[in-house]
């Protein structure tokens, strides 16, 4: 029975390194792979682009979550958020175990910014319920990131039972860290870098990481073991910073 699950979540920047200069989608598939995630939320990957795909590799450069999942993560699904005229992206969800139920959800604040929800239902063998994972990535102003914090907080209340296990991991842009506390007792949640070292993780940006940017909350779960990914090859990789946490089912 797998009682204990490796969660990972990053913000890949579209398949860029942090200034845009080089494209970094290969670099950072090897990189995820050594993580041994079983499950790994994904922000800011591009299905498709036009222009992109005229000067890279058009088997890395569109359809970037599949390119991603290779032969490691045989299920993902993908949430279309932005879309612009030379194509789309969004947020992923890479799975080990069979992704049974998917629902995309509009969580836009604001006409000038296209955000959303990913919500997997993920069937994990011999668990009584089956997993729910929301992968999100919020707005850039407060005022936007409350109002989508609490329309995540009414699907979630609707939607997931309060006894089944729940993950809820992506890019939240909550620096001043007041927003998610909100939104975290509502939920009964733990933040789990909050539990296990007594802050959020700094994940921005990724070579030098500052501020608080990212998140990983469980419920139903302990908290095992907690960790970010940086350092100065991040520059060559994405804006953001990895985190994983191991997470031990009750």
């Amino acid at each position: 029975m797998y009682n204990t699950l490796n969660i990972a979540t990053f913000n890949i920047h579209k398949g860029f390194t942090h200034f845009n200069t080089h494209f970094s989608l290969q670099n950072q598939r090897e990189l995820i792979r050594k993580l041994n995630a079983d499950v790994v939320f994904l922000q800011e990957v591009q299905d498709t682009h036009a222009k992109h795909s005229q000067h890279i590799d058009v088997h890395s450069a569109s359809r970037q979550l599949q390119y991603l999942a290779d032969n490691v993560w045989s299920n993902f699904a993908y949430g279309k958020n932005a879309v612009y005229p030379t194509g789309h992206h969004g947020n992923g969800i890479l799975s080990k175990f069979p992704i049974t139920k998917v629902n995309n959800q509009d969580i836009s604040a604001h006409r000038l910014e296209q955000r959303g929800m990913l919500h997997c239902q993920i069937n994990i063998p011999q668990w009584e319920s089956p997993l729910h994972a929301i992968c999100v990535h919020l707005g850039l102003l407060a005022t936007w990131r409350r109002q989508q914090l609490g329309a995540i907080a009414d699907y979630i209340e609707q939607h997931v039972p309060i006894h089944a296990p729940l993950i809820i991991a992506g890019d939240f842009n909550d620096w001043t860290m007041r927003s998610g506390r909100v939104f975290a007792k509502r939920l009964h949640l733990l933040e789990v870098f909050e539990d296990h070292k007594s802050k959020p993780a700094r994940s921005f940006p990724g070579w030098l990481p500052i501020l608080r940017v990212d998140r990983i909350y469980a419920r139903g779960f302990q908290i095992n073991h907690t960790e970010v990914h940086s350092g100065p090859h991040f520059i060559k990789l994405s804006d953001h910073a990895i985190l994983t946490a191991k997470l031990n089912k009750k």
